[in-house]
């Protein structure tokens, strides 16, 4: 009995020892598994520089606890986001003149421009363009209550941002000394290859052109018109009179700057400010397309030579209106179409505009022995006030005070005038076109100009093959203008083609 007991004994004892054992491994094989899992998830999450991404649905007890581990701050259960793209470097204007977190306003005058009229600021102006050109939809400001002396300078693309606003509310004045200009500078503020550019405010552009309209009268550009200009105790003028009003030291160059020029750009917006005594032309648009002036004034003397108010040269879709023009001639269209280029004018509208004492009113002046084309031209409720020459197309244009006949020209079409009224001291209407290209298409609507002889010889209307219609009476009437086409008129050649 005592041995059966003891067999019975052993015999439980060994089954409770390998059944122990048994319970052993497996516990061990299981830890061994989670250690596993647990190192890889943790290799994985170091080699991808993210939070654990494997074996979320385990955990690993220590010392059979039952509260779970937390995981370790810089390893988050869930996946970290990729790192964040570096942001745009933050383009701010000098000395840290700031609008916002990210301006977009630069201010002349935190770019160490003086705005005191006597120092040189152009290259405070540079600076300043330079910043804003960089951000899209910027503004450059001119400060009112300041004079800035800006030398010649170009605010240009191509790689400037789109819709730049030049906000100018104080003055710009030009230097007075003949060293900034060197041998002679086709524009003192030129705006080229840009897009959507706008000026705008309630400043002044002051070329200060008095010794330029003295000391180099005969290397202007020579207009027939002037042949017109007779006094009446006079014969005609070897030269117009020049305005006796030097302000400038020293002999200026001959070759003129334009005040304010764009070339090659889109878009383009001018309004509210005012330019004034200008070397030149005013105001030009060169190969621009897209062009709006409005509620601009355009001041200078009516004796300055050739300072066009505004002057569009090889520019499409153009609209001018709602301005004030008081200068030596009014508004000008063409005048290149000459070696080997074409002069291309289309689309032009001019309304709603005030004109006072100008050599000319609406001019379009086309280069002799030229080609291209100026069609689709609309002048529209101009008032003319003591305007010597209100209406003029010119295809015999010609810098040189002899010039040669020549037996091509820019062709011109589609040009219409309604609601021209005011005074005039010389000729309602002069047009002079070439016999080997008519103008026509010529449309007069409501023309009414009256003669207020002061000074000049009165002349009747002056037509030269030009065609086209009056669709209603005009005062005074204009019998010369030729009814119809052409009996020669000819198709459009790659000549006159644009």
């Amino acid at each position: 009995m005592d041995g059966i007991s003891l067999k019975s004994i052993t015999l439980m004892v060994l089954i409770a020892l390998v059944v122990w054992c048994s319970s052993i491994e497996t516990c061990i094989a299981r830890r061994g598994k989670h250690w596993r899992q647990s190192r890889y998830a943790a290799a994985a999450s170091l080699s991808k520089k993210q939070g654990a991404s494997h074996g979320h649905g385990h955990r690993s007890y220590r010392n059979g606890g039952s509260k779970p581990k937390p995981p370790p701050q810089s390893h988050k259960a869930t996946p970290s986001p990729l790192p964040s793209p570096k942001p745009k470097e933050e383009v701010i204007p000098h000395k840290g003149y700031s609008y916002g977190p990210q301006s977009s306003v630069f201010n002349v005058l935190d770019f160490g421009a003086k705005g005191d009229g006597e120092t040189d600021d152009t290259k405070a102006f540079q600076d300043a363009w330079a910043a804003a050109c960089k951000v899209e939809a910027s503004t450059v400001v001119v400060p009112a209550e300041s004079v800035f002396l800006v030398g010649p300078i170009s605010f240009s693309g191509p790689y400037c941002q789109a819709n730049i606003v030049f906000q100018l509310d104080g003055t710009i004045i030009a230097p007075t000394d003949s060293r900034p200009w060197g041998k002679g500078i086709l524009q003192w503020l030129e705006f080229s290859k840009l897009k959507g550019i706008t000026i705008q405010g309630k400043g002044i552009i002051d070329g200060r052109g008095s010794g330029w309209w003295q000391d180099a009268p005969y290397e202007d550009p020579y207009d027939d018109e002037w042949k017109l200009i007779v006094p009446l105790n006079s014969t005609v003028q070897e030269r117009p009179p020049m305005p006796v009003r030097n302000e400038l030291s020293g002999k200026m160059p001959s070759v003129k700057p334009t005040a304010l020029r764009f070339y090659g750009s889109f878009n383009a917006t001018v309004t509210g400010i005012t330019i004034q005594n200008s070397p030149l032309c005013h105001l030009k648009f060169d190969n621009c397309m897209g062009v709006v002036v409005h509620d601009i004034t355009v001041s200078s003397p009516g004796d300055s030579p050739n300072t066009d108010g505004i002057h569009l040269q090889n520019s499409n879709d153009v609209l001018i209106h709602s301005s004030d023009l008081a200068c030596g001639h009014g508004i000008s269209i063409g005048s290149l179409g000459r070696d080997n280029t074409k002069a291309c004018v289309s689309n032009i509208t001019v309304r709603d505009v005030v004109m006072r004492n100008t050599m000319n009113g609406v001019r379009i002046k086309t280069w002799q022995g030229g080609s291209g084309s100026v069609q689709g031209v609309l002048f529209s409720n101009i008032q003319v006030s003591e305007v010597q020459l209100p209406i003029v197309i010119d295809q015999f244009y010609c810098d040189k005070r002899t010039c040669s006949n020549e037996t091509t020209a820019v062709a011109l079409s589609g040009i219409t005038y309604e609601k021209i009224r005011g005074t005039y001291t010389v000729k309602p209407v002069h047009f002079a076109c070439s016999d080997s290209l008519p103008c026509t298409g010529v449309t007069l609507t409501g023309i009414e100009l009256k003669p207020l002889q002061e000074r000049y010889h009165l002349y009747d209307p002056f037509c030269w093959q030009t065609f086209g219609e009056l669709t209603t009476p005009t005062v005074p009437p204009i019998g010369c203008l030729q009814i119809g086409k052409p009996a020669n008129n000819r198709v459009q050649s790659d000549h006159d083609a644009c």
